[in-house]
């Protein structure tokens, strides 16, 4: 294997004789050089939005809209998760206990509303998931005092506190999407990307929920001083992006198929976030790992079958 740094792939060359996609060309990013490299099978993997740039930016005789772009869906339904909402609070006691390292707990709340007709409401669609855990505070932040005595007592760790943070699942939405900027370009003459994404009132009202449950789950274990918080903000924060190149079983309304090929380039995969159809309310990054690792499996059996 080579791996070739300081590459920015500008786009995947298509050949319109052989209906297949032949190689990438790409910038050298130190001396500007424009390169072509020639490939039986191409996994384009490179994060969400990168990947949707360079396919976006892939144009050619058969395809003027971006590559494999057939159904107009390249570029929409993009998903991030909601993040920053929840709740924290202080713990009592404990006060001669401490952790090694750098907090090493955490924990996980798995999601519990519409996983059946018992956790089935009306407020909104799917549901979250929490993360948290628990922290020993200082008093360093936001102090003017200075000195040997301050420095000395901001190693004093301060009361055991706690918090849970929600992350919602972000529907698919066509209105949610990335298209090129060719009037600001990057550094070495390429478009940019255009974001348009919004939360809508699902993920909204999922929020709420979140802030809610979260005050409640913590009285209930015996907190102090609970605060429940939401630090509204667009998608972006929770680094999970989704979606723009969806996979899907009809050509008409997706750009890749079961295996994650580019259903007009079957010799092109995409396995990252961007070929997700729904965000869920997990992390999502084992969940590529194991889409990439079949993907990788099923470009090899069709290879030696001569199908690629």
């Amino acid at each position: 294997m080579t791996i070739r740094p300081f590459s920015i792939v500008q786009s995947i060359i298509y050949d319109d004789t052989k209906d297949k996609a032949t190689g990438v060309r790409i910038i050298d990013a130190e001396t500007n050089e424009d390169i072509e490299y020639s490939a039986k099978v191409i996994f384009c993997n490179a994060s969400t939005l990168s990947t949707t740039q360079i396919l976006l930016n892939s144009k050619s005789n058969r395809f003027e809209n971006g590559f494999g772009n057939d159904s107009g869906e390249l570029g929409h339904n993009l998903m991030d998760h909601t993040y920053r909402v929840g709740a924290m609070g202080k713990v009592e006691g404990f006060d001669d206990k401490y952790y090694k390292g750098r907090r090493p707990n955490g924990i996980y709340i798995p999601r519990y509303w519409n996983v059946d007709e018992k956790t089935k409401n009306d407020k909104f669609l799917r549901g979250f998931g929490y993360q948290g855990g628990g922290y020993r505070g200082g008093n360093a932040a936001n102090n003017e005092n200075f000195g040997a005595d301050f420095k000395e007592s901001i190693l004093k760790p301060g009361s055991w506190e706690f918090f849970i943070t929600g992350f919602a699942e972000c529907l698919s939405y066509h209105d949610n999407q990335v298209s090129l900027n060719t009037d600001v370009l990057d550094k070495w003459g390429q478009p940019t990307l255009a974001i348009d994404a919004e939360f809508k009132e699902n993920e909204r009202a999922a929020n709420k929920q979140i802030q809610e449950d979260a005050v409640e789950m913590l009285q209930k274990s015996g907190l102090k001083d609970i605060i429940g918080f939401d630090n509204e903000h667009p998608p972006g924060y929770g680094v999970h992006e989704m979606g723009t190149a969806r996979m899907g079983l009809d050509p008409k309304t997706s750009v890749l198929n079961g295996f994650n090929q580019v259903h007009a380039a079957s010799n092109v995969f995409v396995t990252d976030g961007a070929c997700m159809t729904s965000s869920s309310c997990v992390n999502p990054s084992l969940t590529y790992m194991a889409i990439t690792a079949r993907a990788a499996n099923h470009a090899v059996s069709e290879l030696k079958k001569m199908n690629l």
